[in-house]
Parts: C-alpha cells; sequence; structure tokens
C-alpha cells in the first residue's frame, strides 16, 4: 500500500492518541489500521520527512495536528475493496 494511501489513517490514529494522551507505537499503527508493518512504517517516515509527524516520538507536528484533526472529521473510505463475490455471498 502506498504512503499516500495510509497518510489519513495514520495521522487520524496518532491525534486520536494524543488527545486521549495516551503514547502510541508502530506496533499501535499496525494494529489500528491493520496494514502491513513496512507499509506503516514507510508511510511514517514520508510524514516525517514532510513535517508532519515526529518519528523519534510518534507524535504529529502542529501542522500534523491541524490536518489530522480535519480527519477526524471526515469519514475515510475502506482501505481494501471486498470482492463483489463476498459481498454477494453475505
Amino acid at each position: 500500500m502506498s504512503p499516500e494511501t495510509l497518510a489519513p489513517y495514520v495521522l487520524r490514529t496518532l491525534v486520536q492518541f494524543q488527545i486521549q494522551g495516551r503514547v502510541c507505537t508502530l506496533q499501535d499503527l499496525v494494529d489500528e489500521i491493520r496494514a502491513r508493518r513496512g507499509d506503516i512504517r514507510r508511510t511514517v517516515s514520508a510524514l516525517h520527512r514532510e513535517g508532519y509527524v515526529d518519528a523519534l516520538r510518534m507524535r504529529t507536528t502542529l501542522a500534523g495536528l491541524a490536518l489530522g484533526r480535519a480527519i477526524l472529521r471526515t469519514t475515510l473510505p475502506a482501505l481494501r475493496q471486498h470482492p463483489a463475490s463476498c459481498v454477494e455471498a453475505a
């Protein structure tokens, strides 16, 4: 999965953890988003380079916090599309 696809999910999760006063780890992101560890790591690194996340502390920067708070108010699409055969069987 590309960092562009995962970035809103990572920001939203980090902001949720910060609002709750909890420390977020890479494993927490993997568990919450349910994506591969390598994809999450690449996304956090990309967001760090762009100035939205402090990857060493696993917290958002001020710009990342503002963007993440805006994302909290929106409904993000599903990360994975279910095949039509699975949807029809349900």
